[in-house]
């Protein structure tokens, strides 16, 4: 069947609430896909960074068959073998002291909004029902009624109100705006080391080590969103390693199973999660022991397999290539690690068709916010793949500019 037979089965019977570009994909491995006509691209999207270890990475395959021949969900009734070496192995690789497991990264948000919530109340003493958390502007946590809420992405809160009550905005990275937001009912700031689908914006230097401090001099708990930024894809295991801090909380997900299957983490450095008492909170499928197998094999090969270290590297030598391209059309190109964006002036008319055009030179990449191309491959990449990609858009920023 060709790309037309399944993009028509998309629109007859699918409910349109994604825009994707017009690519049917169908195998992948490393860094590169093929769609179902047998073209080949380099994928600079990762599936928002869920594919960190690449398409279909061996070993953890070799997990994922071998557990599900043994047993693949109990719920959390009963224990299984894979839970109890999970949380081992993830908390002494976060320093961590506890874990809750999920399967989305909202419902790890939403998870967190709970436990910071109770704590405030049973520990910190704020009045029942009154408790508030901290949130910045152009912030992304999830899809969910109340994560909406607290959006200020006007597409993604539109006629889906009335929202939750409890959530104070302010502007992201300035530590000032939280320090003067901040009232004796505040429990919880939530805030993302990088802002990942409001284009990659990087808060100024120092901003996550003095947002630390207030935090700790108001008893206030620190929840880092690290669900995008996490498990190396900015060429660190965690984003907040670059200023040297430790939030309270942090939430990770996607790259978790190197895209195989669903499984998010909330990881506690104090005793937050401690306040949950048995049938307060759960999950079907969390912590399950087909998503645990998963889980370990694919936090096992992102460290064996040297793949943060490979972020950094990549990371700076493609960041270096993107900021040599002279093109009118350029307004900034930023990034940490294989989290890379290049933000065009809105004259050049949105990024969507440059993305369009790219696809057409087999390399896959996203816009978001409208002017900026999200660049973001498996951490896997070489160097030679780094330069392939970015001779095509340079080609594509560049032609386009003379056109």
């Amino acid at each position: 069947m060709d790309q037309e037979y399944y993009i028509g089965l998309e629109n007859t019977f699918g409910a349109h609430n994604y825009e994707p570009l017009d690519v049917v994909l169908q195998r992948g491995q490393g860094v590169w896909v093929w769609d179902v006509e047998g073209n080949k691209y380099l994928d600079c999207l990762s599936a928002y960074s869920a594919v960190n270890q690449g398409h279909c990475h061996p070993k953890i395959i070799a997990a994922l068959v071998e557990q599900a021949k043994k047993l693949t969900l109990t719920s959390r009734a009963f224990r299984n073998d894979q839970l109890g070496p999970f949380y081992k192995e993830i908390c002494e690789l976060t320093s961590s002291h506890k874990v809750l497991p999920m399967n989305s990264g909202a419902e790890a948000v939403e998870t967190v909004i709970k436990a910071v919530r109770k704590w405030g109340y049973q520990v910190k003493g704020v009045p029942r029902d009154e408790a508030e958390i901290i949130v910045c502007e152009n912030n992304f946590h999830g899809r969910t009624i109340t994560i909406v809420g607290f959006s200020t992405d006007q597409p993604s809160r539109a006629d889906f109100g009335p929202f939750t009550p409890g959530f104070k905005i302010i502007p992201f990275g300035s530590a000032e705006a939280l320090r003067q937001a901040i009232t004796p009912n505040t429990v919880a700031f939530l805030v993302e080391p990088i802002q990942g689908e409001a284009g990659v914006i990087i808060p100024p230097a120092g901003y996550l080590k003095e947002v630390r401090k207030i935090c700790t001099e108001n008893n206030i708990v620190l929840v880092l969103d690290e669900i995008q930024t996490g498990l190396g894809r900015t060429g660190k295991l965690l984003a907040e390693e670059y200023e040297g801090i430790e939030s309270d909380l942090s939430l990770i997900g996607k790259a978790l199973s190197g895209g195989f299957y669903p499984i998010s983490a909330v990881l506690s450095n104090k005793e937050v999660l401690g306040v949950l008492r048995p049938g307060e909170h759960g999950s079907t499928f969390g912590g399950n022991p087909l998503a645990c197998a998963i889980a370990r094999a694919a936090i096992k090969v992102l460290v064996e397999e040297n793949m943060i270290e490979n972020a950094a590297l990549m990371g700076d030598y493609f960041l270096s290539g993107l900021s040599s391209i002279k093109s009118p059309l350029i307004k900034e190109v930023r990034g940490r690690g294989l989290m890379i964006a290049v933000e065009l002036f809105p004259e050049a008319g949105g990024a969507r068709k440059f993305c369009k055009k790219l696809m057409s030179k087999g390399l896959l990449c996203k816009e978001t916010h409208e002017n900026t191309i999200r660049i973001s491959p498996p951490l896997v990449i070489k160097k030679e793949e780094v330069d392939w990609a970015v001779e095509r858009i340079e080609s594509v920023l560049t032609t386009e500019a003379d056109s």
